[in-house]
C-alpha cells in the first residue's frame, strides 16, 4: 500500500503545484509587506478560502475523523469548540485587529503601551502557542509520509521540515496563501466525495450510519464521556480551549492583514466560517464511516495515535486511486498549516523581537527579511525536532493544547487592550507570561506527558501532590490570566496608555485613514 504507483503519483504532482507557486511568488516578494502579508492584495473571497485552508489543519481532515473513529460521538466537541470561536473574532477581534495592526496582534496590544516589554511578552506567548501546533502538524505529516513511501518516521519529518522551510523561505505570505487556497479547495472536494461514497453505503442515510456503528460497538459511540475521560471539568476546559483559543491563534489572526481593510477582513471570516461549517460535518461521517467500514482496531493498529483513519477509508471505499488522492490532500492540508504556522512565527521574530525590540522600530527592509529567513530556518529546525519527539500523539488533542495555550496567553491581554482604558503595560506582560507560564506548566504535570509522553502508569502518579488531572488547563488558566490582568490593572496608573485609548478607540472604528481625517468631537459623535 505504501508503495502504491498511484498514492505517489497525486503526491508528486501536488508538490510540483506547490513549488510552481511558490516559484511565482517569490518574484513578486520583494518587501516585508510582500513577505508578511502579501502586500494586502488578497481578495475577500480568496482569504476566506485561505483562511480555511490555514484553520483546517491535520487536527480537522486526521485527528478528528480519528477521534471519532475510537471515541465516537465525543470528537464532536473539537468540531463545535473550534467553530464556535469564529464568531467571537468576526464580532470583536477582527475589525480592531486590521485598523490597529500591521502584521502581529502585538501590534494591537502594544499600541498605546510600553513596546518593547509588551512585544517580548508577546513573541514568548505566540511561540509557545506556535510551536505546540505545529507539533501536531508534524506528527501528523510524518506519520502520512511514513504510510505512503514506507520512510522511517523521523525521515518524514525532516522531509516535511524541508519542504516547509522552502515554502516560506522563498515565497513569503504570497505563496502560502495559495497553497492554503489550493489545498483548501482540494481538502472540499475530498471530505464531501469521501462522505458520499461513504454514505452509498448506507443508502445515503446518516442515520443507518450511526445505528450501524451502534451495533458493532456498542450505544457508547452514540454518547458523550468517552473520550474526556477525566469528567465534566476536563470537558468544559476543552471547550473553553478550543473556544476563546481560536480567537487568539497567531496565524489565523495574521490572515486579516492580507487584504486591503476591514470589510474585507470581516468578509474573509465570513466566507471562512461557512467552509470550515461544511468540511465538520464531513469529517463527523468520515470517522463513524472508519469505525464501521475499517473498524477501530485496524485505525489502531496503523499507528499515528489513530490519525490513519481517514486514508485507510479512502482505501476501503475508493481503492487506491482515491487512496493516493486523500494521501495527497492530507499532505496538502498540513504543508500548507506548516507554512502558515511557520511565517507567523517568523513574523513574530523580526517584526516583534528585531525590528521593535532590537533595532527600537528602526530596521531596513533588506535587513529584516534577512532576519526573517534566518528565522524561518530556526523555527522550521524546532519544528522538525519537536515532531521525532512527540511520535504517535492524536494531532487533533496535541492541536487542543495549542488552543488552550493561546486562549491563556494572547485572548486576555488582546480582548483588555482594545476594550479597556485601565489596561497597563505591565498588566499586558503579566497576563501574558502567567498565561504561558502556568499552560505549559500544568500540561507537563497531567496525564498528557506524564502518561501519554514519558509512559508512567497513572496508578502510579495520581496520589502525588503536584499531579494535575486536568488534561486541558484552559479553565484554569484563562481566568488567571484574566486575573492577573485586572489585579495589576487596578493598582498601577499609566497616563499615556489612558490618554490614547481614545485615539485607538477611533482607529479601530474607522479605519487610519478616517480617523486622522475625522475631528475629535465628529468622531465622537459617529461612534
Amino acid at each position: 500500500m505504501g508503495n502504491s504507483i498511484i498514492s505517489i503519483g497525486f503526491f508528486f504532482a501536488f508538490m510540483a503545484l506547490t513549488l510552481l507557486i511558490t516559484y511565482w511568488a517569490a518574484r513578486r516578494t520583494r518587501t516585508t509587506e510582500h513577505f508578511f502579508a502579501a502586500g494586502g492584495e488578497v481578495t475577500p473571497w480568496q482569504n476566506g478560502w485561505a483562511l480555511a485552508g490555514d484553520f483546517l489543519s491535520a487536527g480537522a481532515l486526521l485527528g478528528i475523523a480519528g477521534i471519532v473513529t475510537s471515541n465516537g460521538f465525543d470528537g464532536m466537541i473539537y468540531s463545535i469548540g473550534w467553530l464556535v470561536g469564529w464568531p467571537i473574532i468576526l464580532f470583536l477581534i477582527v475589525e480592531p485587529l486590521r485598523n490597529v495592526g500591521r502584521f502581529t496582534f502585538a501590534d494591537v496590544v502594544a499600541y498605546r503601551l510600553g513596546q518593547r516589554p509588551v512585544r517580548l511578552a508577546g513573541a514568548i506567548g505566540t511561540l509557545a502557542v506556535i510551536l505546540f501546533y505545529l507539533i501536531a502538524q508534524m506528527v501528523a505529516t510524518g506519520s502520512l509520509i511514513k504510510l505512503l513511501f514506507g520512510l522511517p518516521y523521523n525521515w518524514s519529518v525532516v522531509l516535511v521540515g524541508s519542504m516547509m522551510l522552502i515554502y516560506v523561505l522563498f515565497g513569503g505570505m504570497l505563496a502560502t496563501t495559495w497553497v492554503q487556497v489550493v489545498k483548501a479547495a482540494l481538502l472540499m472536494a475530498g471530505g464531501v466525495l469521501l462522505a458520499l461514497l461513504v454514505l452509498t453505503h448506507f443508502d445515503m442515510n446518516p442515520l443507518k450510519l450511526f445505528a450501524a456503528a451502534s451495533q458493532k460497538y456498542g450505544v457508547r459511540v452514540l454518547e458523550p464521556g468517552s473520550r474526556v475521560v477525566s469528567g465534566q471539568w476536563d470537558a468544559i476546559s476543552l471547550g473553553l480551549g478550543l473556544m476563546f483559543g481560536t480567537a487568539a491563534m497567531p496565524h489565523i489572526l495574521m490572515r486579516a492583514y492580507t487584504v486591503k481593510d476591514s470589510k474585507a477582513a470581516r468578509l474573509s471570516i465570513l466566507y471562512a466560517t461557512g467552509l470550515i461549517g461544511v468540511f465538520h460535518l464531513m469529517v463527523f461521517i468520515i470517522g463513524f464511516g472508519a469505525m464501521v467500514l475499517v473498524g477501530s482496531e485496524t485505525v489502531a493498529k496503523a499507528g499515528g495515535g489513530g490519525n490513519m483513519a481517514a486514508p485507510l477509508l479512502a482505501l476501503a471505499v475508493g481503492g487506491n486511486a482515491f487512496f493516493g488522492f486523500i494521501c495527497a490532500v492530507a499532505f496538502a492540508t498540513m504543508l500548507a498549516v506548516v507554512a502558515g504556522l511557520t511565517l507567523s512565527g517568523v513574523a513574530t521574530l523580526c517584526h516583534d523581537v528585531w525590528t521593535n525590540v532590537v533595532r527600537n522600530g528602526i530596521a531596513s527592509e533588506t535587513e529584516q527579511l534577512k532576519v526573517a529567513r534566518v528565522a524561518t530556518i530556526v523555527i522550521s529546525v524546532l519544528a522538525v525536532i519537536l515532531g521525532i519527539a512527540f511520535e504517535g500523539q492524536n494531532v487533533a488533542f496535541m492541536a487542543g493544547l495549542a488552543f488552550s495555550i493561546a486562549c491563556a496567553a494572547n485572548f486576555p491581554s488582546l480582548v483588555l487592550a482594545i476594550t479597556w482604558r485601565r489596561f497597563t503595560t505591565s498588566a499586558a506582560v503579566a497576563s501574558i507570561l502567567v498565561g504561558t507560564a502556568s499552560s505549559l506548566a500544568l500540561i507537563c504535570l497531567s496525564p498528557t506527558i506524564q502518561v501519554d509522553v514519558l509512559g508512567k502508569q497513572l496508578s502510579q502518579i495520581e496520589g502525588a501532590w503536584w499531579f494535575v488531572s486536568l488534561r486541558n488547563p484552559a479553565i484554569i488558566c484563562m481566568p488567571l490570566s484574566f486575573c492577573v490582568a485586572i489585579a495589576l490593572s487596578l493598582v498601577t496608573r499609566e497616563t499615556n496608555a489612558d490618554a490614547t485609548f481614545e485615539a485607538m478607540q477611533d482607529r479601530m472604528l474607522f479605519g487610519p485613514l478616517q480617523a486622522a481625517a475625522m475631528p475629535r468631537e465628529e468622531a465622537k459623535s459617529a461612534a
